[in-house]
């Protein structure tokens, strides 16, 4: 156990806005968001960072409505650890409208994961922040794991050690799909360094890339303008694998809390075309996590 229990978050805004600076189109996929249950249903792993509110399958779909999302991705969150029951419950809940990206062990029975695939999870996540979660030494392991369900992997890393591990990630057999523009501290990372660098060539050459967490990038309220060069870059590099999630709840946000709609603003930001809007909150998403491109 933690000497120091972990601090709690603040919640969410309860009422979500729509963007103020563009339309969001029909089909549009979130591709990045939490369910939290509370203990003692839903434990908290002990090894932790934060402890947040709940966040329920209901208040995502609300959220999803106010702000014009047709359609969600749910990624197991850090401090459920391997324990994906209530994903797996909210998912099999929406099985049209929710897909999942899940935290699992290595060697469990092939069930599980026949379970979880037909729950709608399309993905694993390795995830060496925040605890919780599985880091990325089994990262050949995890790769063919994933070829065999016919699912993606996704990193949530200090994109500092990207340099270290793109040798090892480039050989992925699996598609993969890297956090929060890296989840860099952007004024620690200057745009033509190393270390952004790696992320570019490592979406420019195939990989995906979530435009998210841009209020974990930098210190300048909302809409973060700061940010807009990073993400220009990434979509200049690989504009059909770019993507967009509003990180909902916002879990371990310290600063000021934003609404969804701040975050569609600034995509509008990085993203100042319709065309360009749309394919990265449909066409993308569509065609990784195997939406329709239409309201259901």
């Amino acid at each position: 156990m933690q000497d120091v229990e972990p601090p709690v978050c603040p919640a969410p805004p309860i009422e979500q806005r729509r963007s103020s600076r563009l339309l969001v189109p029909p089909g549009a996929v979130d591709t990045h968001a939490h369910v939290i249950g509370l203990p003692p249903t839903y434990p908290f792993v002990a090894q932790r960072s934060y402890t947040p509110p709940a966040a329920t399958e209901a208040q995502y779909l609300s959220m999803l409505d106010a702000t014009g999302m047709t359609y969600g991705v749910l990624v197991q969150v850090s401090v459920h650890g391997v324990d994906n029951r209530l994903l797996l419950e909210t998912l099999r809940n929406n099985r049209a409208r929710l897909r999942g990206i899940a935290v699992m062990p290595l060697n469990l029975p092939e069930s599980e994961y026949a379970a979880a695939n037909a729950a709608g999870v399309v993905g694993l996540r390795l995830n060496d922040l925040y605890g919780g979660g599985i880091d990325f030494i089994q990262l050949r392991e995890y790769g063919a794991l994933a070829r065999e369900m016919g699912w993606h992997l996704q990193f949530l890393i200090d994109g500092r050690r990207l340099p270290e591990l793109a040798p090892e990630i480039s050989k992925l057999p699996v598609p993969f799909v890297v956090d929060h523009m890296g989840h860099f501290h952007l004024k620690d990372i200057p745009l033509s360094g190393e270390h952004f660098q790696t992320l570019v060539m490592l979406v420019r050459d195939g990989g995906w890339v979530k435009l998210s967490g841009a209020y974990r990038q930098t210190d300048m309220p909302p809409p973060y303008e700061d940010t807009v060069p990073y993400a220009r870059c990434l979509l200049e590099a690989a504009p059909t694998r770019c993507l967009w999630g509003s990180d909902w709840p916002h879990v371990a946000n310290w600063g000021t809390m934003m609404s969804v709609g701040d975050l569609l603003d600034t995509l509008a930001l990085w993203c100042p075309t319709a065309d360009a809007q749309k394919a990265v909150l449909v066409d993308n998403p569509s065609r990784l996590y195997g939406f329709d491109r239409t309201v259901p």
